[in-house]
């Protein structure tokens, strides 16, 4: 893929005040990306996606995302350029599925409410859940509300989606239909995706590249195709990761 870099990080350490748990870390995703963090548990994937989000300042090097630096002066607008479902989905449990996803378009959209019910409802018929609009997220499947977090995360339209461990807690077969969502959305939207994972599947299936972490090392250890490095890396850990399912 050679399109342009819509994140770029240079020579940033990674972790928390006091606490350095990646060192030097360098790449860059591309428009239209689905990109990959991965690696054992503990190894700062989590934490990089932590940075790039703007939740934590890096403690060294920079990380720009569409062109900004994270900064007081850019979080606005950053903010709006970006879009997150986290691992839980984190969905209001007293609030509709509709209710959830017209959230933010509620609060900086500016608009009218026929036109954000409408785009709420269309963003909803985008993840296959038109029918689940009245229903609260108590009353659907975990796959489901997955979908609905990815529904609320691209609500402002934003440039980046990230995901954090999508898959995480789903049977084979429903995790297998949130790939082809985030195959389908890329297709048809040009989304550029930045996901969180460690399962083999997904990483095979939906992956243009990724990014592997070591915590042993605090280092990015493999850039590139998982498929690619799976059969041709030399790396003991990179190898022990994609024959064994991961860590």
């Amino acid at each position: 893929m050679d399109g342009e870099n819509i994140i770029e990080l240079r020579g940033v350490d990674a972790g928390y005040p006091g606490a350095v748990i990646l060192r030097d870390v360098s790449f860059s995703v591309k428009k239209g990306e689905i990109f990959i963090l991965l690696g054992g548990s503990g190894c700062g994937k989590s934490t990089i996606m932590k940075h790039m989000i703007g939740l934590n300042p890096v403690l060294a090097g920079s990380l720009a995302v569409a062109g900004l630096e994270w900064s007081a002066k850019t979080r606005a607008a950053l903010c709006r350029k970006i879009g997150v479902m986290f691992q839980s989905g984190a969905l209001f449990g007293s609030m509709t599925c509709l209710e959830n996803v017209l959230l933010p378009l509620e609060e900086f959209a500016g608009l009218g409410f026929k036109a954000r019910t409408a785009k709420a409802l269309a963003l909803l018929d985008a993840v296959g859940l038109a029918d689940a609009a009245r229903k609260l997220p108590a009353e659907i499947s975990g796959g489901m509300r997955k979908r609905v977090a990815i529904a609320r995360a691209m609500a402002l339209d934003p440039e980046v989606v990230f995901l954090d461990e999508p898959s995480a807690g789903l049977d084979p077969i429903t995790a297998n239909q949130l790939d082809e969502l985030i195959l389908s959305l890329r297709a048809a939207r040009g989304m550029t995706f930045v996901v969180v994972t460690h399962e083999l599947p997904s990483i095979f299936k939906i992956a243009d590249r990724c990014a592997m972490f070591d915590k042993a090392r605090q280092a990015m250890i493999a850039l590139g195709e998982p498929r690619a490095l799976a059969e041709s890396s030399e790396d003991p850990f990179v190898k022990k990761f994609f024959s064994r399912g991961g860590a």
